[in-house]
This record gives C-alpha cells, structure tokens and sequence, in this order.
C-alpha cells in the first residue's frame, strides 16, 4: 500500500512538470534528468536602452507559490518607466546602481540601490527604476511573486506612461470621458498622449537637444514626481481632508503637461529617501555559515522586514572548488535559484528514493527545489560556484542535514534508527560520524570537471560547447547579462 501511494506520488509529480522534461533524443546521457531545471523564458520588454526576460515558474502539486524570476538589463543613462504590476517583486541589485520610486503610504519614496541590495516593490505600487551608474550597465534580477496576481500563474504590468509599445492604461478610455474626466479639450487630450515608440525601458540624456517626456520626468521635484504618479492611482477619498489647499496638489493635465517641460521651482515636499529598513545588501553582513569549502547565508523577516509581507525569503551561497552542499532538506519552504557565477551540478531525489535529477549548471541556470525533496549542490573541481534565490516562506529557515556533524542521524542516532537500517549499532556509529565537518563539505572527488558544459569567453567571442536545450537555455538567459 505504501508502495502504490509513493508510485502515484511520483507520477502527480513527473505530470506536473512534463512541459520541463528534457526534448533529447532517447538514450542519450541525461535524459530526461532536467525536470528542476526552468528554461521557459519569456523576453517581456526589449528595446534600444534594456529589455526583461522572465523564466516562468511552474504550477502543480508540489509547488506552494507561485514564482517566476525576472532579469533586467538597462543601458546606462536609463529609465523604466512608471507602471504597476498585479504580483509583489523582491529587486536584487547584480551589478550596477539604480534609483527606484514608488508610492508607499501616499508618499512618493526614492531609494538608492547599489550592487548586493534587496528591495521589495509590493503588487499594485506604481514604481520607476533609473540606471544612476556612470556608464554602467544595471542588471536586476527579481522574484515575480504571483499569489496576487489576475491569473495566479501569470503576472501583468499596467504602464502609466507608454505610446505605441506599450500601450499607457489611459488610452484604454473612451477620449470624450477622459478629456472631461481630466478637465481639458479632446486636442489637449491627444496631443498629451501622442505615441513615442521607445518603449518600456528608455533613454533620459539631459544632454539631448531634443529630451523626451521621461527625461523632464526624471529632472522633476520630488514633490512633482510624487503628484504626476498619483494622478493616475490615487482616488477621491484617499485625499486627506485635513490638508490645506495649498498642500493639495493640482490634477490640471494642463500644468501636469506644463510641469514636465517648464522647471518649477518649488519646495521639496514630502521627501522620502534612503529609509533605513527599505533595503538589505547582502554583501555588507556576515554569513550565517562559514568553512574552508564555502558560506552561505539567508535572509527572513526578522532581518529585512518587508520580507514578511510578500513571504518570501532570499539566500547566497558560495561554493569554492571541489566543494558540496551537504545533502539535506527543506522542510518549510521551495526554493529557487540562480547560478551567478561558476558551474557544478545539482542532485534531487524523489520521495520514493530514487535519483530525480542530477544535472550540470552553468551561470544564468535557473533552478527550482520543491519542498521536502532532498537535494545537494555540488560545485566544480576548477572554480567556485556562486547562486542566488529566494525560497516561498520568509519565516526562518531550518535545513534538515542528512549528512556531516549534527546531521538528522545524529542527532537521531539510537536503537530505532539502527534497526531501521538493519545494521549494528556500532557500524552504524562509525558510519554516520565518518564526517567531521557539517552543512559545506570537501567532495573534489565527485565534483563534475569543468567540461564541455562550460561556457568559455576566449578573444571576446563566446564558444558555447553544450547540448542543444542547455545552448537554448544559456542564450535566453544571459542575453543582456555579460
């Protein structure tokens, strides 16, 4: 009876995620081993100043969140333009420096970003991201937490701004309704939102002899910027009615128009900036463990408080050469990760014991680790291998080792668990404290070699030596990263 139960949970398992299985030729080295591994990806914005791609998470019995996981890239001298999205972000900052705006709590607030900072942007906040590195380029990878969005599995964006591609959530009204909606004439109505085809993510030169709208945008008073972006969000009652007329700003589309190509200079209002708990940089802390084979750290909602309302957790781990995660557990949360740098390779086992995957990842992987299954990262014998992710619980996190000192055996260690592996008791102490060492350990020699899996840069071009869907899945996603 145990027996079937496993078998129907492993066959609800390989269902859910047969979109994901390897298209190699049958019998080929690997076959089918990949199912953890995400290449569904997505180029949601692309223009000339930067583009995001969007690995797609996946649905099915033993996913507790959805997720999908964002990359950005944005030329320097760069904006993303204002818009709101129907799921909750966690921004980390790869590389580069960026400024981001929202609205939270009716106050406009900019923060300044540098490589290493998490920020979170919560579902339904109108928000801005602007490349504020000197000939940088900014590169942001994100949590896409869907739980809130319109189709749970999918996310949706809603451009403030925009002309032909994309499309403002304006030009959705009928013209007579929002002219008299706004007060001005059809002609004033048209001319502001004329189409300019630059897309979601565009250029803001103040040397230009001819800026654009979002140009004047990013030059605003803070103040301005704030009431620009509330006009489109904000409703009647949210105004407070203890405010003076002259506190409340004016919604007249003739002097937001005029205020976007005339510098006012007015008062600085309801500035908000680098608030001290609205970001985390996960390079200027200590890691939570540390050893001669790597560290590793996690952040919950206890260290970065707006964690605990998207419920989601981010870690780094740092494998050096030849070194292994030990094997162990998850028991409260998936995760998901993203090779930063390195190669090596992941093994994951299902309930009923047998090898689920185990398989070579490279920079710019993605993969995915669902709860309770067991698994460990193994990086390669020539380099350390680095990855990032976020887990589906922000609570802290209580890996269950099955291997090394203080391992579940030890601590377990007696009569029952002898007996359950019909073994004596003192084979099984020598076994079970053979290791000394705990949760990073030496393992150089099943460490993968840094083969024809790698992807190699020599004399600036790229020499991709991989099987046909690992070249697929490195092209989509690094693309903008390098």
């Amino acid at each position: 009876m145990g027996k079937g139960l496993t078998f129907l949970l492993v066959l609800v398992l390989v269902i859910s995620v047969k979109g994901y299985e390897e298209e190699e030729e049958s019998g080929s080295e690997g076959s089918g081993r990949k199912l953890f591994i995400l290449h569904d990806s997505v180029e949601v914005v692309k223009s000339e100043a930067g583009g995001m791609k969007v690995v797609k998470g996946i649905t099915g019995k033993f996913v507790d969140k959805p997720m999908h996981i964002g990359f950005i890239y944005m030329e320097p001298k760069s904006l993303f333009i204002p818009q709101y999205l129907d799921s909750n972000l966690i921004l980390f900052i790869r590389r580069g420096e960026a400024k981001v705006g929202s609205i939270r709590n009716d106050k406009l607030v900019e923060q300044d970003l540098k490589t290493g900072d998490i920020y979170t942007i919560d579902a339904g906040s109108v928000f801005y991201i602007e490349n504020t590195g000197e000939g940088q380029r900014l590169q942001i990878i994100c949590s896409i937490d869907t739980s809130e969005s319109l189709t749970w599995h999918a996310f949706q964006s809603f451009f403030i701004g925009g002309g032909r591609n994309p499309s403002s959530i304006l030009a959705g009204f009928d013209k007579e309704t929002l002219s008299t909606a706004f007060n001005v004439s059809v002609s004033e109505l048209e001319e502001f939102l004329s189409p300019e085809p630059s897309g979601a993510i565009v250029y803001i030169s103040p040397e230009s002899k001819s800026p654009n709208l979002w140009t004047h945008f990013i030059n605003l008073e803070h103040h301005q910027k704030k009431a620009h972006l509330k006009k489109f969000v904000l409703f009647e009652g949210d105004v407070d009615v203890t405010e003076s007329k002259e506190e409340r700003p004016s919604w007249s589309l003739g002097k937001l128009v005029k205020s976007l190509f005339i510098n006012e200079n007015k008062e600085n209002k309801d500035k908000v900036r680098d608030s001290g708990d609205d970001v985390y940089n996960l390079y200027d802390r200590n890691p939570d463990f540390q050893n001669s084979y790597g560290w590793s750290l996690a952040v919950d909602d206890s260290q970065y408080k707006p964690l605990n309302h998207s419920g989601i957790g981010v870690y780094l781990v740092n494998l050096t050469a030849g070194s292994m995660m030990a094997p162990h557990i998850n028991p409260t949360a998936s995760e998901y990760g993203i090779v930063l740098r390195g190669s090596g390779s992941i093994q994951i086992v299902f309930p009923n014991g047998t090898l689920a995957m185990n398989t070579k990842v490279n920079e710019g992987d993605v993969f995915w680790i669902p709860r309770y299954f067991p698994f460990c990262q193994i990086s390669s014998r020539t380099g350390p291998l680095e990855f990032f992710g976020f887990t589906t619980s922000s609570q802290r996190n209580h890996p269950q080792f099955l291997v090394g000192r203080g391992s579940l055996f030890q601590t377990m260690f007696g009569r029952e668990l002898v007996v359950s592996f019909g073994s004596t008791e003192k084979k099984f102490e020598k076994f079970i404290y053979a290791q000394n060492e705990s949760t990073i350990l030496s393992t150089a020699s099943v460490a993968p070699p840094d083969d024809v899996n790698r992807v190699i840069l020599k004399k600036g071009k790229r020499e991709k030596m991989i099987p046909k869907l690992a070249k697929k899945l490195s092209n989509d996603m690094m693309m903008g990263f390098e």
